[in-house]
């Protein structure tokens, strides 16, 4: 999760949900569309994943203007097997696809104890825990494989000096009676490339290990990501992380009829961020029981943070607990945006027709 920089713009999250939905609305989006991005978008921010926040509005209303994400669409069963879905996107908006794809996995779970949904052919669908969340209030546990197509390669399988697949996201969430679910929820690349894009808005270097250059040598200017001849970011946990990305592409691409990330779907130029996900939600009641599966949670989740924490770490945390603390601080003291991040929305609300008092009105700043 990136930290504060000293230059960075503090804005309160209400006003920053109220810019990047009046930025949607006047670009054409339905007032509940715009309210759906905001509120994933924001969220991103306010857990500390900047990466995949606000910062992706000037990508966004790119991809609308030239149609490569599609405005007010919804989701749609394309094939029906019961308990086995496949929902075509459409390419529209994955914060309202990607949530009604998650609806009809839902209900059908609580039909059939368990549901396999091939989500298809969406627009970003941000933040894959916002998903797996949304199956855990409903009591259901969750897990997901995404992959990515539409623009050039990002990522070096294992052992490769030169990128062939992208970052390639794994999700599993748990509900917790009366509690936060436990959520993991990483890309299986070293780093998001959210995270690249704002190291680079920051002019900072990226930590070493993350990055290879045209090369194949390490570097840390994430730049190379940007200006060709383009380098690579590694598979987190060498062959580990190399094998869940193929696995990932594997599932969420060619299992779901989606597409893998390859010479057939790759658009080197291009700016589509088209992504396929393959979840399996399961309802606890149809498995093991739900008190049992409640109980065992618990125990097991206490018994977890009970282990004596390392020397220089406050307490054992789950998966999620860094996020729900970061959200504190940003509701308390605002989501901090670097400059050039700021000035990219700024520029894009412009470009929706939106003027500067009315910008300064709606952000605050």
């Amino acid at each position: 999760m990136a930290d504060a920089g000293k230059n960075d713009i503090r804005v309160k999250p209400d006003r920053l949900h109220a810019f990047t939905a009046a930025i949607c609305r006047a670009d054409g989006s339905t007032t509940e569309e715009a309210k759906l991005v905001a509120d994933h978008l924001v969220l991103a921010n306010l857990y500390g994943h900047d990466s995949h926040g606000v910062g992706m509005m000037p990508h966004y209303i790119g991809n609308t203007t030239t149609g490569r994400c599609v405005r007010n669409h919804h989701a749609l069963i394309a094939r029906d097997n019961g308990a086995v879905i496949v929902v075509d996107g459409g390419r529209g908006y994955g914060q309202v696809i990607a949530k009604e794809a998650m609806e009809f996995g839902i209900d059908r779970a609580r039909e059939h104890g368990v549901c396999v949904v091939g989500l298809v052919n969406s627009h970003h669908i941000g933040r894959i825990g916002h998903w797996a969340e949304q199956c855990a209030r409903a009591g259901m546990v969750s897990t997901h494989w995404v992959n990515v197509h539409g623009h050039k390669s990002l990522v070096a399988p294992f052992g490769a000096a030169e990128a062939r697949i992208t970052t390639n996201p794994y999700c599993t969430a748990v509900p917790r009676k009366g509690r936060e679910p436990v959520v993991l929820d990483f890309a299986t690349s070293q780093v998001a490339m959210g995270k690249v894009r704002v190291a680079n808005n920051k002019g900072e270097p990226m930590e070493p290990g993350l990055l290879i250059d045209a090369q194949g040598r390490p570097t840390v200017d994430p730049g190379t990501m940007y200006n060709a001849p383009y380098g690579a970011i590694l598979p987190f946990g060498l062959h580990k992380g190399g094998g869940l990305a193929l696995i990932c592409d594997l599932l969420a691409g060619a299992l779901t009829g989606g597409g893998t990330h390859s010479q057939r779907t790759i658009k080197p130029d291009g700016t589509d961020i088209i992504n396929n996900m393959l979840s399996i939600i399961v309802d606890p009641a149809a498995m093991g029981g739900l008190d049992a599966f409640e109980d065992e949670v618990e125990n097991f989740v206490t018994w977890i943070k009970s282990s004596k924490p390392q020397p220089g770490v406050p307490e054992v945390l789950m998966p999620g607990e860094p996020e729900r603390a970061r959200r504190i601080d940003r509701e308390r003291n605002g989501v901090p945006i670097d400059p050039t991040t700021w000035a990219q929305l700024v520029e894009t609300a412009r470009k929706v027709r939106l003027n500067d008092t009315e910008i300064r009105d709606i952000a605050g700043v």
